[in-house]
């Protein structure tokens, strides 16, 4: 359970305002003045606190009642701005569009997509199948995890495909999550960004169905019930 102790506003108000940061493409400002017309008001910095404070806290509950993925993955990387400067998104799909995975990185090389695939496998089981684009890095992290997983008993290794017109799924879902970022303007540190990325994308999660037990209850009900 979550705790909102000594949080100068009511629970309701400030995951009233969390969901509505992480759902729709708004900046602080424009909470502040929707928050100002429902009659409270709410600094940007205050909001922008509980962002950061609560949203990879729900991510986090999230995936205790996350529903399985598919094995065959699509992986693909986007970017976005931190302090001025582009970083790396990595981020992963089922073939029925269900989000896998995700990870923040200030550099785009072996290292990072294999964080990116390590993390995603922890949280999701070993994928039947990969399928990225040309990039040698991400093809090198596969190998070298098939590498790894030969030493153990009984596991397969992961089918890798580089076949660029089935990762459109994956392309077509990262537009979803820039239409969330782009009025934020670029984050101001590396920090923030990886906290509310998580919010995006727990709330893109919700919105996919991917939810156990959320059936019956609208997306924001969904979002609620995990702070309950």
């Amino acid at each position: 359970m979550l705790s909102f102790k000594w949080r100068h506003f009511e629970k309701e108000i400030i995951l009233l305002n969390v969901r509505w940061y992480l759902a729709y493409p708004l900046s602080y400002r424009n909470l502040e003045e929707i928050a100002e017309e429902r009659g409270y008001h709410v600094d940007h910095s205050t909001l922008n606190r509980w962002v950061i404070t609560y949203a990879p806290k729900l991510e986090k509950e999230f995936h205790k009642k996350k529903r399985p993925v598919c094995g065959r993955w699509r992986m693909d990387e986007t970017y976005i701005k931190v302090k001025g400067e582009w970083k790396y998104f990595y981020r992963a799909v089922d073939k029925e569009g269900n989000t896998i995975d995700f990870l923040l990185t200030a550099k785009r090389d072996m290292k990072a997509a294999k964080r990116f695939f390590k993390k995603a496998i922890k949280r999701n089981g070993l994928p039947e199948l990969v399928n990225i684009d040309k990039s040698g890095s991400n093809k090198a992290a596969l190998k070298s995890i098939n590498k790894e997983n030969s030493e153990a008993p009984k596991v397969d290794p992961i089918v890798i495909r580089q076949c660029k017109y089935l990762n459109n799924i994956i392309e077509q879902d990262h537009r979803n999550i820039k239409r969330i970022t782009r009025p934020m303007l670029g984050f101001k540190n590396f920090y923030s960004a990886q906290k509310t990325l998580a919010g995006i994308e727990l709330m893109k999660m919700i919105k996919k169905g991917q939810m156990i037990g959320g059936d019956g209850l609208s997306p924001a009900g969904q979002f609620y019930s995990l702070a309950a």
